[in-house]
């Protein structure tokens, strides 16, 4: 199986050539996933994790290296392509969940479908379904404002769905919940997954990472760990998947 990302000695260095001012945010990474993997990337604060992040979600450009994405090389692509790569090929899920608050939750997940030319009928057919999906197709009329955190997470998890994108980055998606929302959160792309999506995570907690089936260790720019999790449970092989989660 060819990876579906792929970067290759990727290098992000802030001040480049100021001496004690220069930062290398990553120092010569290189990383695989495959299509289907579940993979948590994690580390602490100033590990890297979030320029990592940026880069594999086209938000930010390498300043050596390669990065492979479905097979493309998007290392060097203008400010446009990235936009592009961005909206058709990567699904996001962030802390801050990202809705607009004037709009409602079918609005919410129908507004990227909009951006990427999808005719009016098929949108609303996806954007109902994605939150359907996420166990929302009952409050598809209400405003993030009348919803709750783990609500509002499940809309911005039905926005990066709607149109299955090859990859879903998943940017601390439990940081801003409880624990009975985190819990739920996680079970819903652990859902995703086993039914074949391709999900990156990016955490800085333990717990969360556990949950994943491959487990990257990021620190001080560097991979300083890549291993497959033996203690990983896929969804709906452990007792209380089923009664927390209702998608």
């Amino acid at each position: 199986m060819r990876p579906l990302v792929e970067i290759v000695d990727l290098s992000k260095i802030y001040n480049e050539g100021e001496g004690d001012g220069e930062v290398r945010a990553l120092d010569h990474v290189s990383l695989k996933v495959d299509e289907g993997e579940f993979v948590a990337i994690i580390g602490q604060s100033g590990s890297g994790k979030s320029t990592l992040m940026n880069m594999l979600g086209c938000l930010d450009v390498p300043t050596s290296g390669k990065y492979f994405l479905d097979g493309e090389d998007v290392s060097n692509l203008s400010d446009n392509e990235l936009s592009d790569i961005r909206n058709q090929e990567i699904g996001f899920v962030f802390q801050g969940f990202n809705l607009i608050a004037s709009l409602t939750a079918l609005e919410n997940v129908e507004l990227p479908l909009i951006y990427r030319g999808v005719p009016r009928r098929e949108r609303l057919e996806l954007a109902n379904r994605a939150l359907e999906r996420v166990g929302l197709g009952q409050r598809k009329s209400h405003l993030p404002a009348e919803m709750s955190g783990g609500q509002q997470q499940r809309v911005a998890i039905a926005r990066a769905i709607a149109q299955a994108p090859p990859v879903i980055l998943a940017d601390e998606p439990t940081g801003n919940l409880d624990s009975g929302s985190s819990r739920d959160i996680i079970n819903v792309i652990r859902k995703l997954h086993a039914e074949g999506r391709t999900v990156i995570l990016i955490t800085h907690d333990p717990e969360v990472a556990a949950k994943a089936r491959r487990i990257v260790t990021i620190s001080d720019g560097h991979i300083v760990s890549d291993v497959m999790n033996d203690a990983f449970v896929p969804y709906g092989e452990d007792n209380h998947t089923a009664e927390e989660t209702q998608i």
